[in-house]
């Protein structure tokens, strides 16, 4: 396999289980050195330990202290970031009327600011080198409203007007900024949403993770290695003029 990313730094948030691992993996075949953040250390230094390449960093991507001097540290370790994959986040449902402000703040700090502040953080050694690629991991929920859900959609669309208007911000500038907007993907999330909606409705927890596989078009989870796929495609060779653009990944039209 051609190592198109041989010599760069990619940093990669949530970078220890899921879909953020996948795409780690996937940076380091390309050959890039992948730095994966994320809050629990023995997470990062198992998936490190398992794949050559990936170097983990604790980082909670919700206090800006800790992403400002997390990418330093990175930075100082391994170069300037020119892939920044902003995947950190939560996904959890709850109506508008059993919200408090707790619960969006702490989603919109995850989900939102967190892609904003690992973007920010990241994007001056793209700028000095002429050539990044910044991928937003969003939802197919920043596309449509989830039902149930109104502060996840919320931060998910936020991710994505994020994303465009960097795009347009730096068009020419030889960076590129995407989202990738999968349904449900087989990770540990949706392990934990099966059960808080088993909980909350009163159903079987297969019965509650069939309503989340039915959602997805072709009727099964989806895999974080093709999530991964899309990824490789916006970092690849001819890349450069897939940029502010939206990737669903649902098996079809949502």
């Amino acid at each position: 396999m051609e190592q198109t990313l041989k010599g760069r730094h990619a940093l990669v948030t949530g970078g220890g289980t899921g879909i953020g691992l996948a795409i780690a993996q996937m940076l380091a075949a390309q050959g890039a050195q992948v730095t994966i953040t994320g809050r629990r250390a023995e997470v990062l230094e198992a998936a490190a330990a398992q794949t050559p390449g990936l170097h983990p960093l604790v980082m909670d991507v919700a206090v800006e202290d800790s992403v400002v001097q997390g990418c330093a540290a990175a930075i100082a370790a391994r170069g300037p970031i020119t892939v920044c994959v902003a995947n950190a986040g939560i996904a959890e449902g709850k109506s508008m009327a059993k919200m408090d402000m707790a619960f969006w703040r702490n989603m919109m700090a995850i989900n939102l600011d967190g892609a904003y502040l690992t973007a920010r953080e990241t994007l001056g050694g793209m700028l000095a080198e002429k050539w990044g690629r910044v991928i937003f991991v969003a939802s197919i929920a920043g596309l449509r409203g989830l039902k149930g859900a109104p502060a996840y959609s919320a931060s998910k669309h936020g991710m994505i007007g994020l994303m465009r208007g960097l795009s347009e911000e730096y068009m020419g500038s030889g960076i590129t900024f995407n989202a990738l907007c999968p349904g449900y993907v087989d990770t540990p999330i949706v392990e934990r949403n099966t059960q808080s909606i088993a909980d909350r409705a009163g159903i079987p927890p297969e019965q509650a993770r069939q309503m989340m596989v039915k959602t997805n078009r072709h009727k099964r989870l989806i895999t974080s290695q093709e999530v991964a796929a899309v990824a490789q495609l916006l970092v690849g060779p001819l890349s450069e003029s897939l940029n502010g653009q939206t990737y669903e990944i649902a098996g079809g039209q949502m």
